[in-house]
């Protein structure tokens, strides 16, 4: 649905996403806060890569809302408490997304509102209506 921008006179990306997208008009948007690494049951798992996952199903959860999938994701929006978790959290992204590029900010961030939080993602996904 949206077109791939990757002009060829800037640098190419360095990893899996994709410097922007084109949303044609007409399409429905959802907009998604900063989703944590925590689970229902409240347990928050230790390592980046955990918390990635249950960051991604939150995603997912509030996209189906929607009557959406991870296939609209046009932009993601991460951070992470840091660099090293930085592997942890593309692995993640990359599977979910099914090797899909979009458009992708990643920041190294000094914490969130607790300790034991690593990763935040956050996602704007567009469907043609």
């Amino acid at each position: 649905m949206p077109a791939l921008a990757n002009p060829a006179n800037i640098h190419p990306p360095f990893g899996n996403y994709a410097h922007g997208f084109e949303v044609p008009a007409g399409a429905r948007f959802v907009l998604t806060s900063g989703q944590l690494g925590i689970g229902k049951n409240r347990a928050i798992p230790n390592g980046a890569e955990a918390q990635a996952e249950l960051c991604f199903d939150a995603i997912e959860a509030i996209l189906k809302e929607a009557g959406m999938d991870l296939a609209d994701v046009v932009h993601l929006r991460a951070y992470v408490t840091e660099r090293a978790a930085f592997a942890s959290y593309m692995a993640v992204r990359d599977r979910r997304l099914g090797g899909r590029r979009v458009a992708s900010t990643l920041l190294v961030v000094g914490g969130f509102t607790r300790e034991e939080f690593l990763v935040e993602v956050e996602a704007t996904a567009a469907r043609r209506t």
